[in-house]
């Protein structure tokens, strides 16, 4: 397994400090670099370039969030796993569209922030069983089975046959916010493919459907 580059970022340095011993204890991981505050770690995910960015959503200075939308756009190889104690879906769904690739909560085990690095690391989009749960059941709610305004124009845009990387474009997003969003869809409808999930849409009259557009394709 190759070395994984991570910058950390949190306010409080004892938690900061605490995290960097659970993390490097891993000997395919390095820490490159910390920061106390959302600016500090923009400027340093620039500079250092590292693999993974652990971030907290409560920084001073900039936000998580902001920092994340920055990180992302300066930075594009660098993949975002927030790790915060906030469970709400807005700060979860906001960081998400900001393109962070993972959602961890502070309560995770030393074995899961590590496990979850390394998936962001490859790619993955990783979300705290936790979350995922709440998510779960508010899906097989009657009234949560229909999709937020940004999934819907995922799905809209989706239904025309546009891939990942053409939606992203489309929504000023990245790719791998575009990914988050179908994994939320799929979760909601309780389906596996983007057909399946731009049919049930469009039999429920939430988007309209253009058959034969090869929704299946990355």
């Amino acid at each position: 397994m190759r070395m994984v580059r991570v910058l950390l970022a949190e306010d409080h340095a004892v938690v900061r400090e605490g995290t960097r011993q659970i993390v490097e204890a891993d000997p395919a991981i390095e820490v490159v670099g910390e920061a106390a505050d959302g600016a500090e770690v923009v400027a340093l995910a620039l500079r250092l370039r590292p693999d993974v960015v652990l971030l907290d959503v409560h920084m001073p200075v900039m936000n998580g969030i902001e920092a994340t939308r920055r990180i992302v756009a300066d930075t594009p190889d660098a993949q975002v796993l927030i790790l915060s104690a906030y469970d709400d879906e807005d700060y979860v769904s906001a960081a998400l569209d900001a393109g962070a690739s993972g959602y961890l909560l502070k309560s995770a085990h030393g074995h899961e922030v590590v496990a979850a690095i390394h998936a962001v690391a490859q790619g993955q989009v990783v979300m705290d069983a936790r979350v995922a749960r709440r998510a779960m059941r508010r899906r097989d709610s009657p009234a949560a089975e229909e999709p937020t305004s940004r999934e819907l124009e995922v799905l809209r845009l989706a239904a025309r046959g546009l891939r990942t990387k053409d939606i992203a474009a489309e929504l000023g997003t990245s790719p791998r916010t575009v990914e988050a969003h179908f994994t939320s869809i799929f979760n909601r409808f309780g389906v596996t493919t983007r057909t399946e999930a731009v049919m049930h849409a469009a039999a429920r009259h939430w988007i309209r459907h253009a058959a034969g557009t090869g929704l299946d394709e990355p």
